[in-house]
């Protein structure tokens, strides 16, 4: 089964920009997988933050990321990335991948039942 580690959390001020990685650990590919990136923030729910279907590359976010995530994926590398433009206090959280193989996805909340899920970084946007 696939690992994931998740990598490119920090401190950064509101405006600032982050891409965090998300990397299929043992060589193992993320091609055909459905990858998620999930938050979760202090005494908060975990949310879907953006999900990306494998059988046709659609990209799922939630209106709060809107315009200023971008997820991408660089399957020679077994990575997916989460690009972060713009960032405001309220994105600070707990940031995870999560990934699926032959799972179809149709909506961000499909993202919820995905079955391999990362440790996490921590993004915390402050001035």
């Amino acid at each position: 089964q696939v690992q994931l580690v998740e990598s490119g959390g920090g401190l950064v001020q509101p405006g600032e920009s982050l891409t965090l990685s998300c990397v299929a650990s043992g060589g193992a590919s993320l091609d055909g997988y459905a990858v998620g990136w999930f938050r979760q923030a202090p005494g908060k729910e975990r949310e879907g933050v953006s999900c990306l279907s494998s059988t046709d590359m659609v990209t799922f976010s939630a209106n709060s990321v809107k315009g200023r995530f971008t997820m991408s994926s660089d399957n020679s590398k077994n990575t997916v990335y989460l690009q972060m433009n713009n960032l405001k206090p309220e994105d600070t959280a707990v940031y995870y991948c999560a990934a699926q193989d032959n799972y179809s996805v149709y909506s961000l909340n499909d993202c919820s039942y995905l079955e391999v899920w990362g440790q996490g970084t921590q993004v915390t946007v402050s001035s």
